[in-house]
């Protein structure tokens, strides 16, 4: 499956779904810049791609300027106020259920991070408004889109705890079956809450007429969130975490996100003094940097107004050299540790002006909460669900508390000028792939799109399973795998050549002598196209 990059010299998208690059490529064919270029695929992949992301969901955003000045902006809701822990005891759950009205607990906080993007995109000289970046996406609700395969397998595996969610059915089914691949699939409720808001402006979503209707039908179904949670909500911007490297400077998002694990892996693999890609060093050293940044991330990672521990100091020269030390390359450290699995989508796009966009958005599991919001066509997030109702957990029910986030957006400066905005979906497979594909690209010389499309690992649970050994794609040399099983790894290779538990990887460049590129994984449903 040979899989080439798009470069041009003027713009670039990389997404998931063809639509959605398509959305983005319309939008520089415009004139518009690479943030109003990933706002119009963000808006359109809830549409094309729905068991993936979707309007009731959160968001993060690293945007780096042409001054090199890197921004986060981090769309992430927090638990509505009616979710406490005795309102889940009374209704006789011992954990937050994973599907249903109880597990839509948080404020989607993906829509209020569209409009800190919108300012960004005008301050750096666009001039798109919201109504034409959201015209995509409202088109593809009102006159349908072909469902994708992945929609069609996930719908039909998950059919089962899905199909008698409020909303589930009306929306996602026919005659009460998964549609399959290649339906034309529309979402008229979803059509009207798009012309709205782009009637209305963006904030509408919250505190205006499509607000009121998300709150009636929330409270209706009997969701924690309430009106004035909705109203009170607005993403915001934070520093970035960075992490230095004699050969790059890697930037992430903060807690409540596991962007400081992708950071932890790479500074830590740096040190293992590894030369070769698909080495038994190179997998190994991987997992291992893999096991010790998720033993941390485990420990601290929460709210970000509530942490405990700085994650800055876990990226100091003297930290990174302590648990690179620790890892021994000759032995596995035992697995598993607990583990999260996510659904998501991540997409970027860059410009000839140096401006670059790595975003990444989610409703957690595929299809989220599972429950359709009548009046408007939305569909809740689970995120919330991965909340505990012990107390004294790291990530315990509290209202107004945001939740654990696996999703995090990458974005590097390599030694050489490249910039390189990256991420991946999967649950706790993120970080490794994240790890994985700038290692091979910018460590080890792979081009972009062989580097995403070469065979890759996961350890630990990730999207759509709960299997927590460590599994391989089957392209990898038997010797390799041989070699890692030795060492103590509890390795299981898998039949597909491009398995979707890897998750779904993409990456934009911009070159420093001139030209953008782009590339998203074979294993998805989209690329990347540009002008």
């Amino acid at each position: 499956m040979a899989h080439e990059s798009f470069r041009s010299g003027i713009g670039v998208v990389a997404a998931p779904h063809a639509l959605a690059v398509e959305a983005g490529r319309a939008m520089l064919v415009e004139g518009g810049n690479a943030i109003e270029a990933a706002l119009a695929a963000a808006m359109a992949i809830p549409v094309v791609y729905p068991h993936m992301t979707h309007m009731g969901g959160d968001g993060f955003w690293l945007i780096r300027e042409p001054s090199g000045r890197v921004h986060y902006i981090e769309a992430c809701g927090y638990a509505g106020s009616k979710a406490t822990r005795q309102l889940y005891g009374a209704a006789g759950y011992d954990a937050i259920p994973a599907r249903g009205p109880l597990a839509a607990l948080t404020v989607p906080g993906q829509v209020g991070g569209w409009m800190l993007a919108m300012e960004a995109a005008k301050a750096l000289s666009g001039r798109l408004p919201a109504s034409r970046l959201m015209e995509p996406a409202i088109q593809y609700a009102r006159n349908g889109a072909p469902v994708s395969r992945s929609q069609h397998r996930l719908t039909t595996e998950k059919l089962a705890e899905l199909k008698d969610v409020p909303g589930f059915a009306d929306s996602f089914l026919v005659d009460g079956k998964a549609p399959e691949a290649g339906t034309i699939q529309l979402f008229p409720r979803l059509a009207e809450t798009l012309e709205q808001l782009a009637h209305a402006g963006l904030d509408d979503y919250y505190r205006g007429d499509v607000g009121r209707e998300i709150a009636s039908d929330l409270d209706r179904l009997g969701s924690p969130v309430t009106r004035a949670d909705l109203q009170a909500f607005a993403a915001v911007k934070r520093e970035p975490l960075a992490v230095k490297r004699s050969d790059m400077r890697v930037w992430s998002s903060p807690p409540p996100t596991q962007g400081l694990a992708s950071l932890m892996i790479l500074g830590m693999f740096e040190r293992l003094g590894v030369t070769a890609p698909e080495s038994f060093g190179h997998l190994h050293g991987l997992i291992e940097a893999v096991k010790r940044a998720f033993l941390i991330r485990d420990r601290i990672v929460t709210d970000h107004s509530r942490l405990q521990h700085d994650p800055a100091a876990f990226l100091t020269r003297e930290a990174l050299e302590r648990e690179a030390a620790r890892i021994d390359m000759r032995r596995a450290l035992p697995w598993p540790q607990p583990a999260a699995r996510g659904d998501t989508i991540w997409l970027g796009a860059a410009d000839k002006s140096g401006l670059a966009v790595s975003y990444i958005q989610s409703i957690y599991w595929e299809f989220g909460s599972g429950v359709v919001l009548p009046a408007t066509g939305i569909l809740m997030q689970n995120r919330g669900s991965s909340f505990s109702l012990d107390p004294n957990a790291v990530n315990p029910l509290e209202p107004g508390r945001r939740p654990f986030h696996t999703l995090h957006p990458c974005m590097a400066e390599l030694k050489d000028g490249r910039i390189v905005g990256f991420g991946a979906m999967g649950g706790d497979g993120q970080p490794q792939t994240n790890a994985t594909v700038l290692s091979r690209y910018a460590t080890f010389g792979v081009p972009l799109g062989e580097a995403i499309e070469r065979p890759r690992f996961v350890l630990g649970r990730t999207w759509g399973s709960d299997i927590v050994s460590l599994r391989l794609e089957p392209r990898f040399d038997s010797a390799l795998v041989d070699d890692l099983a030795r060492v103590g790894h509890d390795v299981e290779v898998l039949n597909e050549p491009f398995s979707d538990y890897m998750g779904h990887a993409g990456a934009v460049v911009i070159h420093p002598r001139g030209g953008v590129e782009g590339a998203h994984d074979p294993r998805a449903d989209g690329g990347a196209a540009g002008l």
